[in-house]
């Protein structure tokens, strides 16, 4: 019951923050809005305000909006196929853009409740590396390497990056003076490099701010990373989740409370934000490729074509969408439960 309502949560946020970046902007640069649904099927209430509908459906899974002459041709000036090209890039690109936007909320809120991990040290583990050589609590880590230390992410990328059997050089300061360790980093026991300290936290609503950015931005840096990986044939469906693999995390995260919900909802909608950005066919990404065409040619390529090719893609993105969701099922045992 509880990934149910937490998985019905996650999605319903996400998608319509996605949908309402289509709306709002298709409403600021004049394109006509039918219809502004929440939820998909059948209709449990609605509402006409102006043109448009506003309606609650039965399955709480995301919405959609329906404007005048987005899938079919329509004379009306106020469609969105008479609506200049870069008017219609930008309604297309806001449902990736609000997902960004929700993402950096959600992680703000989170960074607030969980606090950010500064430079200094706030624990030194028994026996570790860091306290053999004399690294103490309050001592602030300044450089590693040679390497400038800004944050505590730094810190953990040049000690996760680092050869176990090298010597590293760590400067901290203390009561205001720097000074130098040598010592050697360990592994733990899954399979990091680390050094045994453990950073202070400090909660204020402009560095949550930063976090959320922060955050958000470590996302995308990963869903780059990803895909190289992807082209390089690093990694296969495998590693890909689907609705199944996703409900499945969504359930875990809700487990462990609602900020670590909130967490996972960041990286989902950032996920949604990034994947329809992507210059497949289908996609969003697709059609802000096929509008740059437009402005390039001065005339659209003919909608039968350019339908032809996102009904390609769609077919081909359904494909995927069962093979990782057959592949989720497997290997999360989900009817051996």
């Amino acid at each position: 019951m509880i990934t149910a309502i937490a998985a019905i949560f996650v999605f319903l946020m996400v998608i319509l923050f996605h949908e309402f970046g289509h709306f709002i902007v298709a409403k600021t640069v004049g394109i006509k809005v039918n219809e502004f649904s929440i939820g998909m099927g059948p209709k449990l209430f609605q509402k006409e305000k102006g043109e448009t509908k506003y309606s609650i459906r039965i399955l709480p899974i995301g919405g959609y909006v329906s404007m005048e002459g987005e899938d079919e041709k329509s004379n009306d000036p106020r469609s969105f196929n008479n609506a200049s090209p870069w008017g219609r890039i930008a309604v297309v690109a806001a449902g990736a853009i609000m997902n960004f936007i929700l993402a950096i909320v959600v992680l703000t809120i989170v960074s607030y409740n969980l606090g950010m991990p500064t430079t200094t040290v706030s624990e030194v583990l028994e026996g570790s590396p860091a306290e053999n050589v004399g690294i103490q609590s309050g001592d602030i880590i300044v450089n590693i390497n040679n390497i400038q230390i800004e944050d505590w992410d730094s810190i953990v990328e040049e000690i996760n990056t680092s050869n176990p059997g090298d010597n590293m050089n760590v400067v901290v300061l203390r009561n205001g003076e720097a000074i130098e360790y040598t010592l050697k980093p360990t592994v733990s026991e899954d399979n990091r490099v680390i050094i045994g300290i453990t950073p202070t936290f400090e909660k204020s609503l402009s560095i949550a701010i930063m976090g959320g950015f922060h955050k958000t931005g470590i996302f995308i840096k990963a869903l780059f990373d990803f895909f190289k990986m992807l082209l390089r044939g690093k990694v296969g469906t495998s590693d890909l989740s689907g609705p199944v693999g996703v409900i499945y995390t969504i359930g875990e995260a809700a487990k462990y409370g609602f900020i670590n919900l909130l967490n996972l909802m960041g990286f989902i909608s950032v996920n949604l934000g990034f994947f329809n950005l992507l210059p497949l066919p289908a996609l969003d990404g697709s059609r802000i490729v096929f509008l740059f065409i437009e402005i390039l040619r001065g005339k659209p390529i003919a909608p039968e074509k350019e339908g032809f090719i996102h009904f390609v893609g769609f077919i081909l993105l359904m494909l995927l969408m069962v093979t990782v969701t057959y592949s989720d099922i497997i290997r999360f045992n989900i009817f051996g439960r």
